[in-house]
């Protein structure tokens, strides 16, 4: 086994100039291929985008409204109307006088640009340029240029905020605001046609049914009061039938008479400002009372020529008062009951005619309310709308502006060197192996004796001359000096490479 592997290296060997030519070659055409590849330079930009803001929730803008506004402007940079926009304004655009190169230009444009989220709110531009027609320094400027008109369409964008699709929208409501308000007036025109000829059904524009229904509430709301009353003037007379209307005269003023008539004169002030039975005061005195009338009861004696008793006086004044109250109550409550049943003659006499009035009161209604919410939408549409073009979707800040890159980052072209220079050097050991492998003599004499099949005697060694030596080792010298010139043109390359990205700007 190691013979055949000594065998194989001294067949290589022999064969090294074959390789080191078929390295060479390789390694020249790979390296020209290398360096027609163009270099492609790349700038990118972060945006930060503010979403909360108080004015636009106020008007009704929330956050999820302007999130999903960002989105639409974030995925409409690579759209072909905005990349357009993005080729006429930059070099991208010279020598394009067809819409096939235009289309071209837009494709590969759309795969050059990047558009990331690092948050909800954080985008990350790139964009790369890699045209050969560019040099390297006009590449860079182009991918800088790239991303700041990108990010001028996206301000843009962002300020207009869809304000051509509110517009739109404004224009809608305004035409159908404008069709509503016409069937509001003809409406409004049939109604006062029909109240102008039956002016009995006509009542501020109520159906005849609302008016029976506001008539019975009113009604019922007059019971309860005209109740209320009824009771007041029966707790004032029962108050009047236990008070005597004279005070005695002489001592009997200052005793318990005279404290009793003061303390129901207390009573009857006090109900009269309004003061509930439950009351303390009133409680009190009512007690007190109760206790005076024992002790004038006691006292006994009649009182002849007594005083008016100012207590009984005050109640009839208030009972007048409670009583008028009533009478007016009746009076409103038979007014209503009238209401009422001319109204439910009018059904009954031409019940055509009130239902005509229902369906006129009825429509003006329906087109009244339709036209009041289309005119209140119209009215938060356009505020939102000038919140928006006052102050954009959402406020934008542009955190890393792109900036001129200095150095290209694609292709690799040192990596891409080196992996010339491993394969021109492999391609050279092979196409030696193969040659070895290819002639007819052989190497070693084990290798002819299992060729033939025979056994070798012996072999005799090669007798050099010193001629022949000198030969020989003039070749070797030849053959490194060649290859290291393959290394050199290797080394010279990167370092003109790395020269070039130095003088890219």
């Amino acid at each position: 086994m190691l013979e055949d592997i000594k065998a194989t290296l001294h067949g290589v060997w022999q064969k090294r100039w074959l390789g080191l030519c078929v390295a060479w070659g390789v390694c020249v055409l790979g390296w020209l291929g290398v360096s027609l590849v163009p270099n492609g330079y790349e700038s990118r930009a972060r945006i930060f985008v503010q979403l909360y803001d108080p004015l636009a929730t106020q008007v009704g803008i929330n956050d999820n409204d302007r999130k999903a506004a960002v989105d639409r402007v974030r995925d409409s940079l690579t759209g072909t109307l905005h990349l357009e926009q993005v080729i006429r304004s930059t070099r991208l655009g010279e020598g394009i006088t067809s819409r096939k190169q235009m289309d071209a230009t837009v494709a590969g444009l759309a795969k050059a640009i990047q558009i990331s989220s690092e948050q909800d709110n954080l985008f990350t531009i790139s964009a790369k340029s890699s045209a050969m027609r560019f040099t390297d320094g006009e590449n860079a400027r182009l991918s800088r240029d790239i991303v700041q008109k990108l990010i001028d369409i996206f301000r843009e964008e962002n300020l207009n905020g869809g304000l051509g699709e509110m517009k739109q929208t404004l224009q809608f409501l305004d035409q159908q605001l404008a069709n509503r308000q016409g069937e509001l007036q003809a409406a409004e025109q049939r109604r006062l046609a029909f109240e102008s000829q039956h002016p009995e059904l006509a009542q501020g524009g109520m159906s005849l049914i609302q008016r029976m229904e506001q008539g019975r509430a009113t009604l019922r709301e007059l019971d309860a009061d005209l109740a209320a009353a009824q009771s007041s003037v029966a707790a004032i007379n029962a108050q009047m039938a236990s008070m005597p209307q004279t005070l005695g005269a002489g001592g009997a003023v200052g005793g318990a008479r005279g404290q009793l008539a003061q303390a129901q004169s207390d009573l009857a002030q006090m109900r009269a400002r309004g003061l509930t039975e439950n009351h303390p005061d009133v409680i009190a005195a009512r007690n007190q009372i109760a206790a005076l009338r024992q002790q004038a009861k006691s006292e006994g004696g009649a009182v002849v020529g007594g005083a008016p008793n100012p207590a009984y006086t005050s109640l009839e004044s208030i009972r007048a008062e409670r009583v008028a109250n009533v009478q007016a109550l009746q009076a409103r409550r038979a007014a209503a009951e009238g209401d009422i049943a001319r109204i439910s003659s009018q059904q009954i006499s031409n019940p055509e005619l009130i239902q005509e009035a229902q369906n006129i009161s009825r429509d003006y209604d329906v087109l009244k309310t339709q036209y009041d919410k289309m005119l209140t939408d119209r009215e938060n549409l356009r505020l939102k709308g000038q919140v928006v073009s006052a102050r954009g979707t959402a406020r934008m800040e542009v955190l890393d502006p792109p900036v001129l890159p200095r150095a290209p980052v694609a292709p690799n072209r040192p990596l891409l060197l080196l992996v010339v220079l491993v394969a021109g050097i492999g391609a050279g050991i092979g196409a030696a192996f193969l040659a070895s492998e290819l002639q007819s003599s052989f190497s070693t004499s084990a290798k002819l004796e299992r060729a033939v099949g025979l056994p070798v005697l012996g072999a005799i060694s090669q007798v050099v001359s010193p001629v022949a030596m000198a030969e020989r080792a003039r070749k070797m010298r030849q053959f490194f000096a060649a290859s290291a010139a393959l290394g050199g043109v290797f080394a010279l390359l990167l370092v003109m490479e790395f020269i070039q990205r130095g003088t890219v700007a």
